[in-house]
């Protein structure tokens, strides 16, 4: 039986904000835990380089494509719901995970599992506003954003524990299986403590733009995980072109549906503001970046150091590590005392870890190599991704205004899952490309290469973003004008 309560404050409020970190960090760890298990899908499920790329890609790809509807739906059907559904359908498709028969079957049951994620993921800030509020709201954010923010990255680290301890025989299907007493945990404590708090039933959902937006996400990821294996013919160039025209076309139906006094699924004037657009194509760019160079550190281990599931996964360690220490250094106070200069020194910081792994791997003396031997430049690279990754959000979201916050956020995370996808797909095909000739380290030196590429675009970028960023607490809409609206709904 649900608990609807509404005198303030609920007293299982806390509880609440356990519920949701918990079940939203399964979600994000699911984008990347399946890094580590190449070789034992290989093994088990005969998987080509072309599958691996579409079991940890296609997650991230229907996430980021379903991420804004699913934030729409929670509007219209009531977060709580929307949750509750979110959670069941994630529990039920990592069971089906676990279960698959065949690398077909698993890919399939990826996509819905990103699917359920997307329904999932986006009614966490707005729950924890509904029970949180004043000084309690901005110590809430504190915690659940940084743990969110590492969620993704630790994540090969847990699947090569999983994997490596064989728990039950059961192989990288535990990866999946872990999910399960989680998830049927989270969802009887949220069903049971959750204030009930119905939806706005006026809200429209604009599955037009939700059509368009997958469709075009699909035409760009399918050409960059099949173009390497098959030889890049001409359908995976139609296919791109595609996809370019079908992001245009959802530009256009969105201006339309506001003309028209429907409600588009992006709010239009975000696309008017040109310190948002770029900001944009700033996140796919580093975001692609990041996920693919991870994917690529991961692989060269085990394929091209023959590292075990376990080993590979202690050796994104010093990413991880890296990773948390520049976003606390940003996040505390260097993105408040320097402004955007925070954002420019993370990818040059970046820039110099990828140098020093260039020349990390140079020197590495056949049959000896350890995880040590390139440890510092991951580190180093980590701490810079660390730096930018805590404070992108807030000064892309410095150029909306106040009422725009909750479009704005939905829009920038779907933007970051779809660039992790792409990140996977291009840098996966640019390493297995070059592991076909048994030379894995010019594998991981073409994914350097393309890394600096994508750090130098995001560099230019940042110089067009504005120069102070968005207190935490306003980042997240609670902002009177966002209050506001919330009380008046």
């Amino acid at each position: 039986m649900s608990v609807d309560l509404t005198t303030s404050p609920y007293r299982w409020r806390w509880l609440i904000l356990v519920v949701m970190t918990v079940a939203e960090v399964m979600d994000l760890l699911d984008a990347s835990i399946v890094n580590v298990a190449g070789p034992a899908l290989e093994r088990s499920l005969g998987a080509s380089s072309v599958g691996l790329q579409w079991v940890i890609g296609g997650y991230a790809l229907t996430l980021g494509a379903g991420l804004v509807l699913g934030g729409r739906l929670g509007d219209r059907y009531g977060r709580r719901r929307m949750f509750l559904v979110g959670l069941a359908g994630f529990t039920l498709s990592s069971l089906l995970c676990a279960l698959a028969p065949n690398i077909e079957a698993l890919i399939v049951f990826r996509l819905l599992q990103g699917t359920a994620g997307a329904m999932l993921l986006p009614q966490g800030l707005g729950l924890l506003r509904e029970n949180f509020s004043g000084p309690e709201l901005t110590k809430v954010f504190a915690v659940f954003g940084p743990v969110l923010g590492l969620g993704g990255i630790v994540g090969p680290v847990l699947g090569g524990f999983l994997i490596e301890g064989d728990i039950l025989g059961l192989g990288w299907r535990s990866v999946f299986l872990v999910n399960l007493p989680i998830g049927l945990v989270a969802l009887a404590i949220a069903a049971k403590f959750v204030p009930k708090k119905p939806g706005d039933r006026t809200v429209q959902v604009d599955m037009v733009g939700a059509g368009l937006v997958v469709a075009s996400c699909a035409l760009l990821v399918l050409p960059l995980n099949q173009g390497q294996e098959d030889g890049w013919p001409l359908w995976t160039w139609l296919c791109m072109a595609a996809s370019v025209i079908g992001f245009g076309l959802f530009a256009l139906q969105q201006r339309r549906a506001a003309a028209a006094a429907r409600e588009p699924l992006v709010t239009t004037a975000l696309l008017r503001k040109p310190a948002f657009t770029v900001g944009l194509a700033g996140i796919a760019l580093f975001f692609g970046g990041l996920i693919g160079t991870q994917l690529v550190l991961t692989l060269f281990l085990q394929i091209g150091q023959h590292f075990s599931a376990g080993d590979a996964g202690l050796g994104n360690l010093p990413l991880a590590l890296g990773t948390a220490i520049g976003g606390a250094v940003s996040g505390a106070f260097l993105a408040d005392k320097i402004g955007r200069k925070v954002l420019q020194a993370g990818p040059v910081i970046q820039l110099a870890g990828a140098a020093l792994l260039w020349f990390e791997l140079d020197s590495l003396s056949a049959g000896s190599f350890s995880i040590w031997d390139i440890a510092p430049g991951v580190a180093v690279a980590g701490v810079g991704a660390g730096m930018v990754i805590a404070a992108l959000f807030s000064f892309i979201l410095a150029a909306v205004d106040d009422e725009e916050i909750g479009s704005a956020s939905g829009v920038l995370s779907a933007v970051q899952a779809i660039g992790g996808s792409i990140g996977v797909a291009l840098f996966g095909s640019l390493f297995f490309a070059q592991a076909k000739t048994g030379d894995f380290t010019t594998g991981f030196h073409h994914a350097l290469i393309v890394q600096t590429c994508l750090l130098a675009a995001f560099l230019a970028i940042t110089f067009l973003l504005p120069k102070k960023g968005r207190s935490e607490e306003d980042q997240h809409g609670n902002t009177p004008v966002a209050l506001k609206q919330d009380a008046a709904a």
